[in-house]
């Protein structure tokens, strides 16, 4: 199971997201993000066009993971270095672990970041 997981500022579109995601290299089994996130309207047209399961994760799941990068905004803001990383990982469940570092979409409004565990 390869969850992405994402991080993304309110201005994304959905064309953000998909360069982030593309970035990564991968084809995902589902998608994170932060709760909140998850009803933003790009998320949501993603989420329309890649018809895969969802994951909205409480701040309580996010802080913690061990992240690879470090952005002062994520830590700001959601109390963890990368909210893609942290979202990817806890996603996918114990024992699960990153794929690699997060990528960043060419407009750095978007950031992805793949992990693999057992379940979404």
């Amino acid at each position: 199971m390869i969850v992405a997981g994402f991080g993304f500022r309110a201005g994304a579109t959905a064309a953000s997201l998909r360069d982030a995601l593309e970035r990564t290299g991968s084809t995902p089994d589902a998608l994170a993000t932060a709760a909140d996130k998850a009803h933003h309207p790009a998320f949501r047209a993603l989420v329309r066009d890649l018809a895969l399961p969802v994951t909205g994760l409480a701040p309580e799941h996010l802080r913690g993971q061990p992240t690879v990068t470090r952005s002062t905004a994520s830590l700001t803001h959601r109390a963890t270095p990368s909210l893609a990383e942290a979202a990817a990982l806890a996603a996918a469940g114990p024992g699960a672990r990153l794929v690699g570092p997060r990528a960043v979409s060419a407009d750095r409004m978007a950031t992805c970041a793949l992990a693999t565990g057992a379940s979404p």
